[in-house]
């Protein structure tokens, strides 16, 4: 199954000038849902990981039916001041600001070989920035997963010390 044809183009969204990549197509169809998942799992199966974390929040329609099927814990990394608990934080920059994210404390073991997840990578800062935080919390990346790779904005490039893995390149 071809996933990249359940994504499509919004030009000018969220401001002039970008073109977004949709994925709520993908979504809405059951079969690229499961075979998206499917996917990632089977690629990830190599990897050994003890928990997955997720990227708000996109990445969390992704990785908790991985984390699901695998039976692995789910560790979510949320904006600034969405966790309820004590965390640790990164603040990265974006291209037109910054902005800071967050992880429980406790939510990763000392040790623990972690797989990031998330719907898209672009240009890696959000990625870069989980990955920061869960080697705070003790944890080793096994390796990075998303469906969506925009292979053009450098993302890979910048996270180049892991495994990066992607289902569709455009």
């Amino acid at each position: 199954m071809d996933l990249s044809e359940y994504i499509r183009d919004i030009p000018d969204f969220p401001r002039p000038g970008i073109l977004f990549k949709d994925i709520t197509p993908l979504l809405a169809e059951p079969r690229a849902f499961h075979e998206a998942v499917d996917w990632l799992s089977e690629l990830c199966a190599p990897l050994r990981v003890d928990t997955i974390v997720s990227i708000e929040a996109r990445g969390f329609l992704f990785a908790a039916p991985l984390a699901y099927c695998t039976g692995k814990p789910l560790v979510p990394v949320r904006k600034k001041g969405k966790l309820p608990f004590d965390t640790y934080s990164v603040t990265y920059d974006l291209e037109y600001g910054t902005d800071t994210v967050e992880v429980h404390i406790d939510g990763i073991s000392n040790g623990h070989r972690v797989l990031i997840v998330d719907d898209l990578l672009a240009t890696g800062g959000t990625m870069a920035a989980a990955a920061k935080l869960v080697e705070r919390t003790g944890g080793t990346i096994a390796g990075l997963a998303v469906v969506l790779e925009l292979t053009d904005l450098g993302g890979r490039e910048r996270l180049k010390d892991y495994n990066t893995l992607s289902l569709v390149k455009l």
